[in-house]
């Protein structure tokens, strides 16, 4: 899998770089790195990456605008936001953008890489507390009438994502290939109004989808 690091500190992305290809086994590589955030949306685009690493304390125009410039140009590019502080309302604005998880750079190395390979095989990271507050506020109101207006299986695929199933494992489930099922979640997330995973499962939660019988998903 291939990853663009979006970070204005050369020696945090070359050592990030190494990490990732050391832990993986080989599996994930560095395919290029950019301390210009401006930058971030072609340079991801030109290398087809699968997953953009950004620090969301960039020179401006910074790091949110730089994940909502990667998701407007590649919607099934999964972001991941860092930040060397613990600032819960950047991390939300950063989900908000559009990012599939959030991490502090001030982690242990293997506590960052870890959480770094789970979004890379499909999963949502975020620290509980930012979760709470996600689910508290991230969904609109009166949307409970939004499972009666999906087919069944958009509705299937809804509960996928708000069980946080990896791609992989939902490729499997639904028989379809990985690049479907990414295609087929970009188009859920449109219709349901929200830009990542992670609102996607707290409007779920929101609107009762857990609540509603198997026999109707």
């Amino acid at each position: 899998m291939d990853v663009v690091v979006v970070d204005d500190h050369p020696l945090f992305s070359r050592g990030l770089a190494l990490l990732l290809h050391g832990v993986s086994d080989g599996r994930v590589r560095v395919v290029a790195t950019t301390d210009d955030a401006s930058a971030a949306a072609a340079l991801v685009r030109r290398h087809h990456a699968d997953v953009a690493v950004v620090d969301l304390h960039m020179p401006p125009p910074g790091g949110v605008r730089a994940i909502a410039a990667i998701r407007r140009a590649d919607p099934m590019v999964r972001v991941v936001a860092l930040s060397g502080l613990a600032e819960a309302d950047a991390a939300l604005e950063a989900l908000r953008a559009g990012a599939s998880g959030f991490l502090p750079k001030s982690a242990d190395p293997e506590k960052l890489v870890r959480p770094l390979l789970a979004v890379l095989d499909g999963w949502s990271v975020v620290p509980e507390a930012l979760l709470r507050q996600l689910l508290e506020d991230s969904a609109p109101t009166g949307d409970q009438g939004l499972l009666g207006r999906l087919t069944s299986d958009e509705r299937r695929l809804w509960r996928l994502v708000a069980d946080g199933v990896p791609t992989v494992d939902m490729a499997t489930t639904l028989h379809v290939s990985e690049r479907t099922v990414k295609r087929l979640v970009a188009n859920l997330l449109r219709r349901l109004g929200v830009t990542t995973r992670v609102e996607a499962a707290a409007l779920a939660g929101r609107v009762g989808l857990g609540k509603a019988e198997d026999g109707r998903l």
